[in-house]
Formats: C-alpha cells, structure tokens, sequence
C-alpha cells in the first residue's frame, strides 16, 4: 500500500513522460508485466480485445501513437489518489481533432504501475 501523496507523484511523472513523448522515461514508469487496457486499442489493434500485457506491447503501443500524433498532449483536469489506485481525468488534444474527455486508472503497488485503464465515449 502506497501514501496518496506518493500515487500522485507517480501520476504526475506520468502526464510529465507523456506530454514530453518519453517514451523510456514513460515505460520506467511500469512493472515488466503491465496490463494496459484502452478503447483505442480495441479498434486499432482488434485482436487484443483493448489489452494488452507487457512493456514491450506497451513500447509499440505508445510509439505508434506518439508517430501518428506528435502534438498529442494530456491536460490534467483531476487527479484522485487511494492506497493502491489513481483516478486521472483529462482532456486529450490532437490538432485538428476535438477535444476528448478522457478517464483512466493507473493501479499501483510498490511504487510500480502494474496495470492501466481508460475510459473514453
């Protein structure tokens, strides 16, 4: 069980490796055996059924995302932390595209992010 102060931390790290499109600084964030699951990922990559487990899917995950959209940035709206989970809410902006409201859970234990979930319309 982690402090909440340290959960946000680690959220805050978070949004940073992503609105800088670090992809290492990203993954350093993630146990080896991460599951992440995205509604995204279940129209780009249907197969997955929008999970996929490891840093290495993760690693192709957010490169092709971070190619397709190089402007891609998160702006954080709220953050809620427990002991094990963060709730995040933000906006996802992409030029030329609308806004969208995104949620997401990062579930952590140890310091580690082991799994992730969005939740988007």
């Amino acid at each position: 069980m982690s402090a909440p102060n340290e959960l946000e931390f680690i959220a805050h790290k978070w949004f940073e490796a992503f609105n800088e499109h670090d992809l290492e600084k990203l993954l350093s964030l993630y146990h080896d055996n991460a599951m992440h699951y995205s509604p995204k990922l279940k129209i780009r990559q249907p197969a997955t059924g929008g999970l996929i487990k490891g840093k290495e899917a993760l690693r192709v995950w957010w490169q092709d995302s971070f190619e397709r959209y190089p402007h891609l940035q998160y702006i954080l709206h709220t953050l809620t932390a427990n002991q094990d989970r963060v709730f995040m809410e933000y906006l996802r902006q992409v030029p030329n595209e609308e806004d969208l409201l995104v949620g997401e859970v990062l579930e952590i234990k140890d310091g580690i992010i082991t799994s992730s979930r969005v939740y988007h319309g």
